[in-house]
């Protein structure tokens, strides 16, 4: 099953009901995809009552694909605010664990950064961190082209399958080593993530400064032959995997959700584990 979302629920008005507030964004979102990206968890470790708050928003069968926190995957800039490593593993653990006994975790997506790359040091840390987050089905994601240097690619991925990690399959700009080419094989039979951010050379390059980093980095959008192009890959992985989840990441210019559509269309994929969508209050006229 190819299921279909975007990173997170918070800015993507074509999935909005008229006259919808923010706080009901997420189950707007939720009566057009089965599933969803959450970075905030990169930013920081969220407090029961938000996780409380999306699992009672989302309908039954709603999958989350749950961003790690920056500290446990080498980003985190500055003072780490926990007292100790295993102080922040039993944190980020305890606030994210009521989502798994609510079966809506789909994955925890640990996201390395383009300087994590291929090396035993590097290797034995991805063996370090899964064992602290064991219970959890768990997602990789190389940021480093050397990861797919033609002779190691087999051993990337049979590290993945004998550790028992989803391949985080990515659609990114080709822009030297701090980007990796896309590459659909799954690690696993029941799971594999599909993440898409887009095919901005100039942008991956040079992001810009600040809050414009975002803006530029993810600007990008799908024409009909790169989405053909990408089904294929999905339709491929699905021939081998249970559950393909594709996140469209390329919003920087609100382009992910439209491009969700378009894909789901091309593909011609129904779920029927949506939201009811909400009614306008003056549709149908009086």
């Amino acid at each position: 099953m190819i299921n279909i979302g975007l990173t997170g629920w918070g800015d993507h008005p074509d999935v909005y009901s008229p006259g919808s507030k923010k706080t009901e964004r997420l189950i707007d979102y939720s009566s057009h995809f089965p599933i969803v990206e959450l970075d905030s968890t990169f930013y920081a470790v969220q407090p029961e009552r938000n996780i409380t708050k999306w699992i009672n928003e989302t309908p039954d069968g709603f999958q989350f694909i749950v961003k790690a926190y920056q500290g446990m995957t080498g980003h985190q800039r500055g003072e780490n605010p926990f007292e100790s490593e295993e102080a922040m593993f039993e944190a980020y653990i305890k606030s994210i664990r009521p989502m798994k006994e609510a079966g809506k975790l789909a994955m925890v997506l640990l996201q390395f950064p383009p300087w994590f790359d291929c090396k035993k040091e590097h290797v034995e840390q991805i063996r370090e961190i899964a064992e602290k987050l064991k219970e959890f089905d768990l997602a990789i994601e190389f940021r480093h082209q050397s990861w797919y240097a033609p002779e190691l690619r087999e051993k990337t991925l049979d590290f993945l399958r004998e550790n028992n990690l989803i391949h985080s399959v990515c659609d990114e700009p080709q822009a030297g080593e701090g980007s990796i080419p896309l590459v659909p094989v799954s690690t696993r039979k029941d799971k594999v993530l599909v993440r898409l951010h887009g095919r901005n050379v100039h942008g991956w390059l040079s992001p810009g400064h600040g809050q414009k980093w975002r803006e530029v980095r993810y600007l990008y959008d799908y024409n009909k032959e790169e989405l053909a192009e990408i089904s294929r890959a999905a339709e491929s992985l699905n021939e081998t995997t249970d559950q393909v989840y594709v996140i469209f990441n390329n919003n920087s210019g609100g382009h992910a959700a439209g491009n969700a559509k378009a894909f789901k269309e091309l593909n011609s994929l129904e779920y029927d584990n949506l939201a009811p969508k909400q009614m306008d209050l003056f549709e149908g006229g009086f």
